[in-house]
């Protein structure tokens, strides 16, 4: 009786109501996510120790940083050409293929910057996916639904993190480099089959065959001549402006984060290489009893509240970074567990506040141009992040600090979005309040 009632309470949460209505390619995506999700996230807490290790300065990681986001504005700009003319499915599964696969081989045997840079430069041909990859993902969808499809992707990636403590015992017992380098091999087999799962499950979108058709005897010179008319359109449109500005400093706070938190606390803190797995567990945890048990209840509150409260959050757990004194251990924990609680609140919401704002006839081309606005504004950061690193530690945390104080203020000017609107904020490219 008790598994019976359980079972019947489960089918009646809002997030299984959510991947029950979305059949096809949201529920395919969410599914295989794990694939990327799980070998990403052994990497992830050691990637920057991984080069570190091998005589890469703070100023070259930050270099490597800078001019792979260069690269990747190339790239994501041709993403939506490419998502128009050969389509959300295809062009989802060659940046897969090129993007991660391909590029994870060459981290795999990476031992200098020049090599190094390369395996970053392939990591861009992700950006050609990303955009593809979101269509595939909700323009089936309906749009009271993107907060949960998006909490449901987020929630993939968290359950991978479990697996992280994997690659903490390994390391112990093998060193950073050569454990580093077999799981990379293994995230390349693994995206491999992602890729290969993708073809086989997914289908194309009803927008995507529309764009395809219009497109197919359009050249792409010609293609990339029609941002002109778009770029202003987009400029005009307030509601699009705010969402991008706050994307930026998500992007930018995100790449600091990642690139330089296991620096700080292994070389500032003092704390072992041993915990660097732990963390992420832990933010994982939490940001997943949040995202099940108190995301979904928030659906009656408005929108740009919980975005808000989030930020607050972000600013507190840096706050407290910058102040742990060395060996503080516990400390560390709970700036993790307050990330994460700001996490949870962010994470869906402003990749939805971005997809609520725009004109879904134009969701390709609009969002490859806010992603490489996105990345062109944040190049520069990843230089400046090394080089403040270099200076002082906790001087890449300042800045970010600083940055969610801005965003707190334009999510405070961001006009609640329509959750019940089809049509894109920026359909006629009117101007927002």
């Amino acid at each position: 009786m008790n598994i019976k009632y359980t079972m019947k309470r489960l089918r009646k949460h809002p997030l299984v109501e959510v991947l029950a209505r979305n059949g096809g390619n949201p529920r395919t995506l969410v599914l295989i996510e794990p694939l990327w999700g799980i070998p990403y996230n052994l990497i992830a807490p050691f990637a920057t120790l991984y080069m570190y290790t091998q005589g890469i300065t703070d100023v070259q990681i930050g270099t490597i940083l800078s001019v792979s986001m260069v690269v990747q504005v190339f790239f994501s700009f041709f993403g939506g050409i490419l998502t128009d003319k050969l389509g959300r499915k295809f062009t989802t599964m060659m940046g897969d293929f090129f993007g991660w696969a391909m590029a994870c081989l060459v981290w795999s045997v990476s031992h200098n910057f020049w090599l190094f840079l390369l395996a970053a430069i392939l990591n861009c041909f992700e950006q050609i996916n990303q955009t593809a990859w979101y269509c595939l993902l909700i323009e089936d969808a309906e749009p009271k639904d993107l907060v949960g499809l998006y909490t449901w992707v987020n929630i993939g990636g968290m359950v991978a993190i479990f697996f992280a403590p994997l690659s903490g015992l390994f390391i112990n017992s093998y060193s950073v480099v050569p454990v580093l380098r077999v799981l990379y091999f293994i995230f390349a087999l693994t995206m491999m089959a992602k890729t290969l799962i993708t073809f086989r499950f997914c289908r194309e979108t009803r927008q995507g065959k529309i764009r395809r058709a219009e497109t197919k005897n359009v050249s792409v010179s010609r293609m990339l001549g029609e941002y002109r008319q778009l770029i202003p359109r987009v400029l005009k449109n307030r509601g699009i402006m705010k969402a991008v500005a706050v994307s930026v400093i998500l992007y930018i706070t995100n790449m600091i984060s990642t690139n330089f938190f296991s620096l700080y606390v292994t070389q500032r803190l003092g704390i072992s290489d041993q915990y660097l797995a732990v963390f992420p567990i832990l933010n994982a945890a939490v940001m997943l009893v949040f995202m099940v048990g108190i995301q979904p209840r928030m659906n009656s509150v408005k929108f740009r509240l919980p975005l808000w409260c989030g930020l607050i959050l972000y600013a507190c757990a840096v706050t407290l970074l910058i102040l742990i004194p060395a060996g503080s251990l516990g400390l560390v924990i709970l700036y993790v567990f307050v990330w994460a609680a700001g996490g949870a609140l962010v994470a869906p919401r402003k990749d939805a506040l971005i997809q609520l704002n725009i004109n879904p006839q134009e969701r390709a081309r609009i969002n490859a141009l806010i992603m490489a606005s996105t990345i062109a504004f944040s190049s520069p950061f990843g230089y400046l992040a090394g080089w403040l690193s270099s200076l002082d530690r906790r001087l890449p945390f300042v800045f970010m600090l600083a940055l969610f104080l801005a965003a707190m203020v334009i999510v405070g000017r961001i006009q609640e979005p329509k959750l019940g609107q089809t049509d894109g904020g920026a359909a006629d490219g009117e101007e927002e309040d």
